[in-house]
């Protein structure tokens, strides 16, 4: 079925596209946080900043799962 292959195209191309978009804007947190534990006087670590990682990875992993699931009902 075409819709299977599309579909599995379309979510394999969602969770590349939101792997990317998560290193960036954590690397931009973490930056962020580095700053202001220099000039503002943050007290919490630099590394709560991953802690936003927790959402993205959530879906990057379910689109990668549904991307699996429609390519392998394409080659049925």
């Amino acid at each position: 079925m075409k819709i299977n292959k599309l579909a599995a195209i379309g979510f394999a191309l969602m969770g590349l596209v939101l792997s990317h978009i998560m290193c960036a804007k954590i690397a931009y947190e973490y930056c962020n946080m580095l700053w202001g534990i220099k000039y503002l006087g943050y007290s919490a670590p630099a590394n709560t900043a991953f802690m936003l990682a927790i959402p993205y990875l959530f879906v990057i992993v379910t689109s990668f799962a549904l991307s699996f699931i429609y390519w392998k009902k394409q080659h049925k």
